[in-house]
Order: structure tokens, then C-alpha cells, then sequence
């Protein structure tokens, strides 16, 4: 059949011809190519390589908490009341009957125990704030042992660092929203931390919270504002951005057979990956819920309603500002009193700078490196940890440094469990910030020597099998490959530039496209 009478049948099925046989999905796709233009970009997208390796599963635990917290999120905001106006309480929870406590705290209670489903939503909430604040710190490790942060992909670990730090911060506004006795306790910490900031802190403070402590009541609105509205968008912004330049830049990989620096080793996104990731999806969701129903975390209605003068015993934040909280208790009573001002270093230093100057080398660190080592290439292979002591060894500094912090957090409750002064455990940790680090990166510096300098290390050893010779000599024989001793891979093939495809329904006897009689067209790859 001629071209001319290929394209006569196309229309004539246009008008209605085979109308039976309409697909009402792809319609659907077509109605938006025509306008949108989508075909090509998602094309590439469904052709995107993603490496098979665990690790690579952490960015999909954030992504997916997330969205956990997204969905929860809209729930408890449909019945939580962001008001700090005080209310005499007469509900379901006998104990707490005829306290007076603000509105934002009743609600609160309500939601846990008088709403269906509520405090399994709202601790499932929490949890996934948790997780998703906690995946984002061990990816964030993981780019950083293996190199990932490296040219070209600065800016993608500049978002990450971003990201991180909102993540912390929309986190503890969300624990201070109950306005419980715990939760109150971090607000007017949190003045406390403003009011400290040299020349304007005390504006600061009382512009945002409409007064002196603890203001107007105007603060726990706003609160609820940053929280589900502002912060949200912004963080949901640059996970949009963090996404797009993956696709973009293409995901790095670890060495290995048929990888390189030019190339993606890996499961194409559709449909190898979009079933995986969609079934972890589910996987997340699922045990988030669970956490929710069965683990109790944050129970409101124990601690009772804030009032000022009240303290509880034990009280430490949630982990993620376990670090703040713990160089805030080491951190020596110092200040500096002149020019009509007073600026409280023992408040400033561990909760304003030291915050500032974390954030702020982590955002640099890329170029920092890039400096040291002189290296400015273009990396797409990952590195071992093991084959760069001295670099691995500062990460591991690092992490000792900040959970030395962490453990400083709860210098009471150790006190107390060890039957010793909590001058002496305070004492101890302003020494164990130091000396803790020191310790672990020369340690881990010598252990990554040994380890790179051993052949075939991080490999599973074969079992050897001892034999004795006619002669009465004994050899060592490595044992026959058991399952899983050997890496299983298959063989990477490369993407076709172009698509084939079968001929269009009714025209299989045709020739389409490239005339050679074998009815099949080439589409190519732009």
C-alpha cells in the first residue's frame, strides 16, 4: 500500500471508523500531548536509570514520609484549633475535667481521644516526622562518605542541607502546636534563644510574639501558619528541585561491572521501578501506621496543660534537637556585660552560632573539599569510604562530635540512673566533646589504611577446605562458590536510541515508517 493511501485509511479510522476500539486512557494522553507536550519529557522520565543498591533506598524513605506527613498533616489541621485563648476543659479525659488550658491544647486532647482514628493519625504524624527528619540525616551521610556531594552535583547537596535544616525547624514548631506543659517549655525556651541574639534580639522576640513572654497569645497562630502553610510549600519546592536535577544530572552509582563515568547502570523507571518504589510506598505508609496504632509517643494529655512556673522532670525534646539541647546544658555560664548591653554566651553560643556555623559549613563543605584536594573533575562513580581514610575519618569525627551532644541531653537522667552529681556528668561531657571525636577519627582513619591495603576486602570469604596429599601433606583448597558468595548481576544493556514498535491496530499488513515491508516503525530518541 502506497503512503498516500496509508494516510487516507488513518483518517477515515479518524472519523469514527473504528470507534469501538477507542482507548479511552491513551485519548486521554494524546489530549494532552497535543497541548502540554509531554510525550518527550516523559519519555525520558520513564527511561530514567535507577542503581540497584540499598542505599539508594533512604532518599525514598524521606520522599515517602513526607507524604505521609502531607496527608496526616491535612487531617489533625481540619479539627486542631491554633488558638491560645483559655477555655475551661469539660471532655471525655476525667483527669484533666475543669483545668483551665488554652484552646490549642483542648484541642488537642479532643483530637486524641474524642475524634475517630484521631490519635493514631496524630501520633502516625509524629512518627513520620521522625522518620522523615532521620532519613534525610543518614542520606545526607551517605552522600557524604561516598563522595556524591562532588561536581556537578554541588548545588543538589546544597538543597539537601536545606532541606534538613526546614525539616528541623517546621519539626519543632509542630511539637510546640499542643501547647502541653512540654511543648510550652520549648516555646519559652525558644524566646529565650531569640532574646539572646546580640543588638536585636529583644525586637525580634517581641515582634514575633506580640510582647513580652509569653505576648499577646499571638504566637501559637503564627506558629500554626509557618507550620502547615509556609514552610511546607517551601520545603515541598525544593524537593520538586531536588528531584528534577536527579533526573537531570543522573544518578551516581558504585563501581562495579559495566560501570563507568559516562554511563547509568540500572532498572529504567517504567516498569521495573515505579513497581518497586510503589510497593516500599506502600511499605513506609504501612509501618508508619503501625508505629501510630501500637507505639505511643508524645502523650499530651499526661503532661498536662502549660503554665510557667511548672517543669517536668526528664524532659527532653524530640531527637532531632537532641544536639541543640545538649550543647545548651555542657555549654559554661559565660556572658558579656558592656555598651549598655548584656549578651548571654552560655545561650547565644550553643543555640544561635553553633547552629549557624553547623548549617553554614555544610553548605560550603562541596568547595571546601573541591579546595583541599584540588579536585575539580566531574564525578559520577562513587567512592568507597574505605579508599579515603582521612576523609572518612573527619565524617566520623563529625558524627561522634554530634552524638556526644546528643547523650548530653539527658545529663538529669543519667544523673539519676548512675546515682551520681549532675555537676560531675555535665563536667564529663564538656571534656567527651573533644576527646570522643579525637578518638574515633584516628581510629577510623587507621582502619580504612588497613582496609585498603588488604585485597578483596568487603567481600565475602570463601570457606577453605583442608586436604591431605598421598605424601602426608596438608593444603588449604578454597571451597566449591555457594549461593550468594558470588555477586549476582545481570549483564547491563544500553538503551536503544530508538523505539521499536509494532504497527498501529488495522494496519498490520502495512508497511509504517521505514518501508522495508517488516511493519514496524523506528521512532527516534530526541
Amino acid at each position: 500500500m502506497s503512503d498516500a493511501a496509508t494516510v487516507s485509511a488513518r483518517k477515515a479510522r479518524a472519523k469514527g471508523g473504528s470507534s469501538s476500539r477507542r482507548d479511552p486512557i491513551g485519548d486521554g494522553v494524546k489530549w494532552l500531548d497535543e497541548r502540554l507536550g509531554i510525550a518527550k519529557g516523559g519519555r525520558t522520565f520513564l527511561d530514567k536509570i535507577f542503581p540497584d543498591h540499598w542505599s539508594f533506598l533512604l532518599g525514598e524513605i524521606a520522599l515517602y514520609s513526607f507524604v505521609v506527613l502531607l496527608l496526616t498533616g491535612i487531617f489533625l489541621s481540619l479539627y486542631y484549633v491554633p488558638s491560645a485563648s483559655q477555655v475551661i476543659y469539660h471532655g471525655v479525659y476525667k483527669p484533666l475535667d475543669g483545668v483551665k488550658m488554652s484552646a490549642a491544647y483542648a484541642s488537642s486532647v479532643d483530637l486524641s481521644f474524642v475524634v475517630r482514628g484521631g490519635l493514631v493519625i496524630r501520633q502516625m504524624h509524629h512518627w513520620a516526622a521522625d522518620v522523615f527528619i532521620g532519613s534525610i540525616a543518614i542520606h545526607m551521610c551517605r552522600i557524604f562518605f561516598t563522595g556524591a556531594y562532588r561536581k556537578p552535583r554541588e548545588l543538589n547537596w546544597i538543597i539537601g542541607v536545606t532541606l534538613l535544616m526546614l525539616a528541623i525547624i517546621n519539626g519543632f514548631l509542630g511539637y510546640s502546636l499542643p501547647d502541653d506543659l512540654v511543648s510550652g517549655t520549648g516555646i519559652r525556651l525558644a524566646f529565650s534563644f531569640i532574646l539572646s541574639i546580640p543588638v536585636i534580639g529583644s525586637y525580634l522576640a517581641f515582634f514575633l510574639f506580640g510582647g513580652n513572654y509569653p505576648g499577646s497569645g499571638i504566637i501559637i497562630p503564627r506558629f500554626f501558619i509557618i507550620h502547615v502553610l509556609i514552610l511546607p510549600l517551601v520545603i515541598l519546592g525544593l524537593i520538586a528541585a531536588h528531584l528534577g536535577m536527579l533526573v537531570r544530572q543522573k544518578h551516581t552509582q558504585f563501581p562495579g561491572e559495566g560501570r563507568t563515568e559516562q554511563n547509568v547502570v540500572g532498572s529504567p523507571m517504567y516498569p521495573t521501578f515505579i513497581l518497586k518504589t510503589t510497593g516500599f510506598l506502600f511499605m513506609i505508609s504501612g509501618l508508619l501506621w503501625a508505629l501510630g496504632g501500637l507505639v505511643q509517643v508524645n502523650p499530651i494529655w499526661q503532661y498536662g496543660p502549660y503554665e510557667p512556673f511548672k517543669i517536668s522532670y526528664a524532659v527532653q525534646p524530640d531527637w532531632y534537637m537532641g544536639w541543640l539541647d545538649g550543647a545548651l546544658r555542657i555549654m559554661p555560664s559565660w556572658e558579656f556585660t558592656g555598651f549598655g548591653h548584656t549578651i548571654p554566651f552560655e545561650v547565644f553560643l550553643p543555640t544561635i552560632l553553633f547552629p549557624g556555623l553547623t548549617f553554614t559549613l555544610f553548605w560550603v563543605w562541596p568547595f571546601v573539599a573541591a579546595k583541599i584536594s584540588g579536585d575539580r573533575a566531574e564525578h559520577h562513580l562513587l567512592d568507597r569510604p574505605r579508599n579515603r581514610p582521612r576523609h572518612t575519618a573527619v565524617g566520623a569525627a563529625a558524627l561522634a562530635f554530634y552524638f556526644t551532644l546528643f547523650g548530653a541531653s539527658a545529663t538529669d537522667v543519667l544523673a539519676n540512673f548512675f546515682k551520681v552529681s549532675l555537676n560531675d556528668v555535665i563536667w564529663f561531657f564538656r571534656f567527651a566533646v573533644f576527646v570522643i571525636p579525637i578518638v574515633v577519627g584516628i581510629v577510623t582513619w587507621r582502619i580504612c589504611l588497613e582496609m585498603s591495603g588488604v585485597p578483596g576486602v568487603g567481600k565475602r570469604k570463601r570457606a577453605m577446605v583442608m586436604v591431605r596429599s598421598p605424601e602426608g601433606g596438608y593444603s588449604l583448597l578454597p571451597s566449591d562458590p555457594r549461593p550468594g558468595d558470588e555477586p549476582s548481576e545481570l549483564e547491563p544493556e544500553p538503551v536503544p536510541r530508538y523505539i521499536e514498535a509494532g504497527p498501529e491496530p488495522g494496519l498490520e499488513s502495512e508497511t509504517v515508517g521505514t518501508g522495508d515491508g517488516s511493519g514496524v516503525r523506528r521512532v527516534p530518541r530526541r
